[in-house]
């Protein structure tokens, strides 16, 4: 690819132009001589392209409203480098870009099922490369993920986007901004979409830090749907570090051909910086999922205990209702002796011997006596009363 390359960055260029934070340059670029209008809502083109243009020096020299017209105007340039943008595309309409660039086949069917690692293949001279973007959600709290295929050619930038994320408008901006990075040709396209799905990780990475400090809260508050939350984050993270983590080799590979390939030295440092960016949000998602497991078990444990206590508050308190089920049936034994005599002699039949005995009265009121007495002692003794 670096046959397309025009001339080195000026030493004027810094970082600062390619990051969110860019100022525009001193100097704008001069209107582009033949740029044409966007297509009308209701032209006719499908829905899937979402800006195609044509830059030259490191300005943008046409807008064309179509993918046929889009080729015309790139076989005029000798020098000129194409910029297209898709979203969702169909199979018919990728099929006819593989055709006029020339993509393999693979990297097409990859581009059309979508749900793939990212990854950095070369197929000749072009580069097709798979990226994981994200975005974090502040209303429901959940971290979002999109993909995106980009091809990278001696002359052309195609991107096949599968998701809200990224923004690749205020890349395109950005880069229009910056004619002596965007005049580096296709290489500096991928870098400065690379950056963007970089940069866009850093809000997920907050809003998970703080999701994390918020669950920490809630497992020692003993908020019951607590486990759920740490499930969801987890397969979150997982996501995140399949999204992250091939990067760094990617990033580290494309460093590898810096001298292979003549990369200029400004996209070389810029290259540097995205790559110390992923190895950091790298580490970061790693600390997340390590986190979690952490937090989840110390969860475990605090329900663990929890349901113990309440096991054992549930064990004293049929103790205690064991206790008072001796006590009432101690007393209902020692008051069960006088019934039973006092039944007995109470059933007034003519004919009981005891009836006429002189002493029957206190023998059966001593009776009484002697059988509560000894229950009382025995029931004392083994502790019911």
């Amino acid at each position: 690819m670096s046959e397309r390359r025009v001339r080195p960055a000026s030493k004027s260029t810094r970082r600062s132009v390619w990051r969110r934070t860019s100022t525009p340059p001193a100097s704008p670029p001069a209107p582009p001589t033949r740029e044409q209008p966007p297509p009308p809502p209701h032209s006719g083109e499908p829905a899937s392209i979402v800006q195609a243009a044509l830059y030259r020096d490191g300005v943008r020299v046409a807008t064309p409203g179509s993918l046929a017209e889009t080729f015309r105007e790139l076989r005029k340039q000798d020098d000129g480098m194409a910029w297209i943008g898709l979203a969702r595309p169909p199979e018919a309409e990728l099929l006819n870009l593989a055709g006029e660039f020339d993509l393999h086949p693979l990297a097409v069917e990859d581009a059309l099922e979508a749900h793939q690692r990212p990854k950095l293949e070369r197929y000749d001279d072009t580069l097709f490369v798979v990226l994981r973007a994200a975005r974090y959600l502040d209303a429901p709290e959940e971290v979002d993920f999109g993909e995106l295929h980009v091809f990278v050619g001696p002359d052309f930038v195609i991107t096949v986007r599968h998701g809200a994320a990224p923004d690749l408008s205020a890349v395109r901006q950005r880069m229009e901004q910056s004619p002596d990075l965007l005049r580096l040709g296709p290489e500096a396209v991928l870098y400065a979409i690379l950056d963007a799905v970089v940069d866009g990780y850093a809000p997920v990475v907050a809003g998970v830090q703080n999701d994390i400090d918020e669950i920490e809260t809630e497992v020692f508050r003993g908020d019951p749907e607590v486990s759920r939350r740490i499930y969801e984050l987890s397969r979150e993270m997982v996501e995140f570090q399949r999204a992250t983590r091939p990067l760094v080799g990617m990033l580290h590979g494309l460093m590898a051909g810096f001298a292979k390939y003549g990369t200029d030295e400004e996209l070389q440092r810029y290259l540097r910086d995205v790559a110390d960016h992923v190895t950091h949000t790298s580490e970061r998602v790693d600390s997340f999922r390590s986190a979690l497991t952490d937090i989840l078990t110390v969860n475990a444990t605090l329900v663990t205990q929890q349901q113990n206590a309440e096991m054992r508050a549930l064990a004293e308190a049929g103790f205690e209702q064991n206790e008072e089920i001796k006590k009432i049936s101690s007393w209902a034994a020692i008051l069960f002796a006088p019934t039973l005599v006092g039944t007995i002699y109470g059933m007034n039949f003519k004919h009981m011997p005891e009836l006429s005995w002189t002493f029957g009265y206190p023998f059966a009121i001593g009776l009484m006596g002697i059988v509560c007495t000894t229950l009382y002692v025995i029931f004392k003794r083994r502790d019911w009363l």
